[in-house]
Formats: C-alpha cells, structure tokens, sequence
C-alpha cells in the first residue's frame, strides 16, 4: 500500500501542477478575480483582480486520483461526498461574490444550514461506518460517545470547515498548514492499513502540494471557499473516520488560533466595546503589528510542524 499512497500523492501533484496553467487563465478571462475586504490591510488592496475560485483545481486532482488508485468502498463515498459537498457550498459563495464583484458571498444564515445540513448527514454515516467511540489522545484510551457522538461529529465538521475557511487569509496560508494535516491524518490512516482514509488523504494532499505552487506569495490564484470549505469538509472527515477528531485540537491548532481570534474579538466588542487584537483573524493582527506576510506564513507552517509531530506522540 506504500506505492500506491506515494503514487496517488505524486500523481495528485502532477494534475494539480498541470491543471494551473490551464485553469488561472480561464479564471481570469472569466473576471472571476478576488474582491478585498476594504477594512482589511491595506496590503491586501494589490491582491484585488487575482484569480479565485482556484479550489477546483485541488478538487478535481483529489477526484482523479482517488479513481485511479482508489477502491469506491462506504469509506471513499463519504469522504468524497463530505469534500464535494462542502466545496459545492464554497462554489456557490464563490460565484455569488465574482457575479456581483462584493467580498460577501452567500449570507450567513445560508452557509450554516447547508453545513449543518451536511454535518449532521455525514454524523450519521460514519457513526453506521466506524460506530461511536473516538480516540482520546495523549490518555490512549478510546470513549463511547453514544447519544452524544451525532452532536458532537457536527460541532467538529461546521467548526472545522469555518476554521479552515478563517485560516484562508494569506498566500500560502490555508494551503500550507492543510497539506501537513492532511499528510499526518494520511499516514495515520496507513497506520491503521485502511486503503480508503490513505488513498484519499494521500491525494487531497499531492493537490495542496501542487497548489502551493500558484498559491504562495505572490499568489497566481486563490483557492476561494471551494477551496477551503472543500479542505474543511475533507479535513474534519479524515479525523473522524480515523476516530480521532479530539486531535484536531492539537494538529489543527493554527485553525483553531485562527477561529478563537474571530470569537474572542466578537466578544470582547460586543460586552466591553473594545477589540483584543488589531484586527481578526489572527493573522492579520500579525500583519498590522509589522509582521510581513510572508514571515506570518512560515510561522504558522512551523506551529503546524511542530503540532503534527506532537500529535503523532499523543496518539503512540
């Protein structure tokens, strides 16, 4: 199964590598360009015009990788259909945006109930697929959640998909940070021999790999929210038909920096009138403290590094 995962990532890659120059253009000969958040920094106003959208070259890698090297058993079918459904929801949101040329999509009455739509139907196929108990890491000891396990996958999914999407701010970012997740929740699907969970992980992250290459600073396309909500849905899919949503906590830690910035600024506005950071997600707050962006971004890609390998202690 060695081959085939080296394979499935290498040829994810390749597609995705080849795809860009092919796609970028036709993103951009349909005007399908960024819009900028106007209280955002400043530095982002140079980024309007850039090609979005961009998640449809990971998607499209992911999916003929996974046909190639890939058996479609109960496994693959979710996992396909959480990612393709989460990136439909961005694609959506996507093209709201570029048609009407505002930084706002789909509202956010919207985006929730498709997500909890599909959380709560993805809660209920892996609960059939891999029952009720999650791995509790660091304690190495696994927990029936029972009644409580549908709840409780659906916080982790809409939670992840929002933080990934949170995460999605700078070049390289999102992508970055997603391709050592997914490459961590890869190898642990090997460890468990379960071809499906490596299979997919391994092609979701050739694609982010391959992605890299148009998305770091200075991006040639964003991946938009087809991209990150895609990346959300397969992400938080991965850590729970691995039964270890718990760790997400940890190898997900910039996603979860990111979305606790949000609501801790929130708050802290809403019941005192002042804001804790200079602005949100936390990012940002990074760049407007002088930070460049490219010195924001390897410093999240070292948390995440450094997070896999502890997460890989907590679970040995």
């Amino acid at each position: 199964m060695i081959q085939k995962m080296i394979f499935a990532t290498i040829v994810s890659f390749l597609i995705c590598v080849v795809l860009g120059p092919i796609v970028i253009p036709w993103l951009t000969k349909l005007k399908f360009g960024q819009s900028i958040r106007s209280d955002g920094p400043k530095t982002h106003l140079k980024k309007a015009g850039t090609p979005t959208m961009g998640g449809i070259i990971i998607i499209i890698s992911l999916l003929i990788a996974d046909i190639v090297f890939s058996k479609w058993d109960k496994y693959m079918a979710l996992l396909i259909t959480i990612t393709l459904g989460y990136g439909i929801i961005g694609f959506l949101d996507d093209y709201i945006k570029v048609r009407y040329k505002r930084s706002l999509g789909l509202t956010a009455r919207q985006k929730l109930l498709g997500q909890f739509a599909l959380a709560i139907l993805f809660a209920y196929f892996s609960k059939n697929i891999v029952g009720t108990d999650v791995i509790v890491p660091f304690l190495k000891r696994e927990i029936d959640l029972g009644y409580f396990y549908i709840p409780f996958i659906m916080f982790v999914v809409v939670g992840t998909v929002n933080s990934v999407n949170l995460t999605d701010g700078l070049d390289g970012l999102a992508s970055g940070v997603s391709f050592m997740v997914t490459a961590f929740f890869t190898l642990i699907g090997f460890f468990m021999n379960n071809s499906s969970l490596t299979m997919f992980g391994a092609a979701i992250t050739g694609a982010l790999l391959g992605f890299l290459k148009f998305n770091r600073y200075p991006a040639e396309v964003f991946m938009g929210d087809t991209g990150s909500l895609a990346i959300g849905g397969a992400v938080a899919a991965l850590a729970t038909m691995t039964k270890l949503p718990v760790i997400l906590v940890v190898v997900g830690i910039v996603y979860v920096a990111e979305a606790l910035s949000v609501i801790m600024q929130v708050v802290s506005f809403r019941l005192t009138g002042k804001r804790i950071f200079k602005m949100s997600p936390l990012h940002h707050h990074f760049e407007l403290s002088g930070w460049s962006e490219t010195k924001v971004v390897f410093l999240f890609w070292m948390v995440t590094l450094i997070a896999v390998f502890v997460s890989f202690y907590g679970i040995s």
